[in-house]
């Protein structure tokens, strides 16, 4: 009795860009994440630092660099998404 063998499909070319995109980004998007948490952490407990300031000078970098790697990801999933749907007959 031979042993079932199955075939794992290959991803394609596109698929493996994508997915690479979307590593290197999540990566990007945690450093980033973590550098500014770090931040913010060492300008709260800095008695030279006033606090109102750091945050004033992060919180908008911050939100940017959450929201547009967010988004980033979204879109490649979505493109990713419709790439696959059949198309219908006109």
């Amino acid at each position: 009795m031979k042993p079932i063998v199955r075939k794992t499909p290959q991803m394609e070319t596109k698929e493996k860009l994508t997915l690479w995109v979307t590593l290197m980004v999540s990566f990007t998007l945690c450093i980033s994440v973590l550098a500014m948490v770090f931040s913010f952490l060492l300008g709260l407990w800095a008695k030279e630092v006033d606090n109102a300031e750091i945050f004033k000078m992060i919180s908008p970098a911050f939100s940017t660099l959450i929201g547009g790697m967010i988004g980033f990801l979204s879109g490649i999933k979505l493109m990713q998404n419709e790439d696959t749907k059949p198309k219908e007959p006109k």
